[in-house]
């Protein structure tokens, strides 16, 4: 019902966003050869450079950088991407400003997979506990979109957040059960995965995410062009040709896609997907495909930014971007509905 908007509804005139999306795009670059430079053991900056240029097997700080650090960077833009996306498609179908894509079920779901396949098997290798976790999320969604009705004519938003609701508590009662009657390392494995964090992604973890998360951009371009006329109220929207329904059905399909396959990836991570769509409503308006793109652009940047500044607060300890996306986005989203800079989507 609500969204965060600076003053005027249309965002900041043409030459501004320009501007700003150019400053936005410099400091992603600049994060993200601090990503790979930065760290328990930092890594000169002429050194990333000829790691980048010309690998050398031979020498650790190459190893370093080509074989952690930037995995877990492409790791950390995708699931930043995807995490925009989900959360501008969940508050767009939902017409509900304080929805976050971890309303489906999805982050309940995957939990619930991550800690069935640790208490079956034990310590398992990444790839299998992101399937695992993909898995879950995709069936929690789908519990979600079943009981919701969506795509019938039962389908409305207060259903898809009371059956979302529903399906993430008991999805998280099953995950404390199964916690509680397990071995002590069940446990610690979990804990290292629910706090949300890009540290150990590797290539396997990237390949594991990039269909999901390419499949849910896909659909997520695809509606976006339709959800300003599906804003417009039922009637004018099939007037100009949109077929509710199927954009609705379509959109929660991207959504259980993106934040399924970015939990999946490197946990929860909180707020990322509130306030990213409410950050590029104040900038560009309410064009659901100019949102959908800066969305994407400033999740990742946060993300990013989370994770470098995770690794310099407390060295040589390495903070997750979790909990630090949640230390940057929990006040400024207190400090944001305290100064009523909301208004109607």
């Amino acid at each position: 019902m609500r969204a965060a908007v600076g003053g005027d509804r249309r965002g900041l005139a043409a030459r501004q966003r320009r501007l700003v999306a150019a400053g936005l795009l410099l400091g992603l670059l600049l994060l993200s050869f601090a990503g790979l430079a930065v760290g328990s053991k930092p890594v000169p900056w002429t050194t990333v450079f000829d790691a980048l240029r010309g690998f050398d097997a031979d020498n650790p700080d190459h190893l370093l950088v080509v074989h952690l650090r930037l995995p877990r960077l492409l790791t950390g833009l995708l699931v930043g991407a995807a995490l925009g996306a989900a959360g501008l498609l969940i508050q767009a179908v939902t017409r509900n400003a304080l929805a976050d894509p971890g309303l489906l079920g999805v982050n309940a779901g995957a939990s619930l997979a991550v800690v069935v396949v640790l208490a079956l098997f034990g310590q398992v290798a990444m790839g299998a506990r992101i399937l695992a976790a993909m898995l879950g999320a995709l069936l929690a969604g789908a519990v979600v979109l079943g009981l919701a009705g969506a795509g019938g004519a039962r389908a409305s938003p207060t259903r898809i957040v009371l059956a979302g609701v529903a399906v993430s508590a008991v999805c998280l009662s099953f995950s404390q059960l199964v916690i509680v009657n397990s071995l002590d390392q069940v446990f610690d494995h979990y804990r290292n995965w629910v706090v949300g964090a890009l540290e150990g992604r590797d290539l396997d973890v990237l390949r594991a995410t990039l269909p999901f998360v390419g499949l849910g951009l896909a659909l997520a371009i695809y509606v976006a062009g339709h959800l300003d006329a599906m804003g417009l109220g039922n009637e004018m929207g099939a007037a100009l040709g949109v077929h509710r329904n199927r954009i609705l059905g379509l959109s929660l399909l991207a959504i259980v896609l993106l934040a399924g396959a970015a939990t999946a990836a490197v946990g929860p991570i909180a707020f990322l997907g509130l306030i990213a769509p409410h950050l590029a409503r104040a900038l560009v308006g309410p064009n659901h495909r100019l949102l959908l793109r800066w969305s994407m652009l400033l999740a990742a940047f946060t993300l990013l930014l989370a994770d470098v500044v995770g690794r310099v607060v407390a060295p040589p300890s390495d903070l997750g971007a979790g909990l630090m996306v949640a230390l940057i986005g929990g006040p400024f989203f207190v400090i944001l509905a305290r100064r009523d800079r909301l208004s109607e989507l």
